[in-house]
């Protein structure tokens, strides 16, 4: 379960620049937050269960939620923009230093911290440092390397920031279905908000693009899901280890798929926040 939800992060990652640079961030961003909530809903629908349980949270939980998924839906933007100005080979990797930030919160939280954790702390570090570093001459106009490694740190700040909420406070009472659930509410209610101020923000999409929309969201919602069911059946360190190969994978696609080239110093930035992110979740 934790290779699969690897394989469909790291896909979901390469969609999501080919998306942003299609129709728009926002609307990139928009279209995968409505599929994913009419699936869920749908789900919610068939299982009733899952709805009915997480009721008898506190209403402190589902206001914990409902930031939580502000922060998912605001990391989604971000990381949509990293990958429309970047390369895939570059930002996905730097996104997966995520667990940094899961990992300072807990310490900040009260758990101790090993030095192994701060050690790949300080490796993250230095690979984010070494993957920005490029000549302009060598990249396209269109790149703009320094922005989307920028947007990249935010995304991963977002995504940790609300994953820990998420494991730490919600998901023991609302579980991970209607969890998810409330993350595609909340975003798609932003998002409408946002896209109603894009001129033809709502109009559907051209159907080539459709198919990427829907193979993004489809994938991210697998992901989602396997990493879930991996974690219930399972060992959770296991399956964060393995899922966290994602950002492997997405630079693996933009190379070979999209051609991307990257100096010897960068590949090195991305090796160590990769093997950094990998120790990392495999001690916390």
């Amino acid at each position: 379960m934790g290779l699969l939800a690897a394989l469909l992060w790291g896909g979901t990652d390469f969609l999501v620049g080919l998306n942003a640079r299609a129709v728009g961030v926002k609307r990139a961003v928009y279209f995968g937050q409505a599929l994913g909530f009419s699936i869920m809903s749908l789900l919610l629908v068939a299982f009733p269960a899952f709805i009915l349980k997480s009721m008898s949270a506190p209403p402190s939980v589902w206001l914990i939620g409902v930031v939580a998924a502000v922060l998912t839906v605001s990391g989604a933007l971000a990381l949509s923009k990293a990958f429309a100005l970047g390369k895939a080979s570059i930002v996905a990797p730097v996104v997966t230093s995520y667990g940094v930030v899961t990992t300072l919160l807990s310490w900040a939280g009260g758990e101790q911290i090993s030095l192994i954790q701060l050690l790949c702390i300080g490796l993250c570090v230095i690979g984010v440092i070494l993957s920005s570093i490029h000549k302009d001459s060598e990249l396209p106009h269109t790149t703009q390397a320094g922005s989307s490694i920028t947007y990249a740190l935010l995304a991963a700040v977002f995504y940790g920031t609300s994953f820990w909420l998420q494991g730490q406070f919600v998901l023991p009472a609302l579980g991970p279905v209607t969890m998810l659930w409330l993350a595609y509410l909340i975003g798609l209610i932003v998002l409408v908000v946002i896209v109603l101020r894009i001129e033809d923000g709502l109009k559907i999409p051209p159907l080539k693009n459709c198919m990427t929309l829907t193979g993004a969201s489809l994938m991210n919602l697998g992901g989602f899901s396997s990493f879930a069911w991996g974690a219930v059946a399972g060992s959770v360190s296991v399956v964060t280890v393995i899922s966290t190969l994602s950002g492997g994978i997405a630079a693996i696609l933009g190379y070979v798929l999209l051609k991307e080239r990257l100096a010897k110093i960068q590949v090195l930035g991305v090796v160590l926040v990769l093997v950094a992110a990998f120790v990392l979740h495999l001690k916390t």
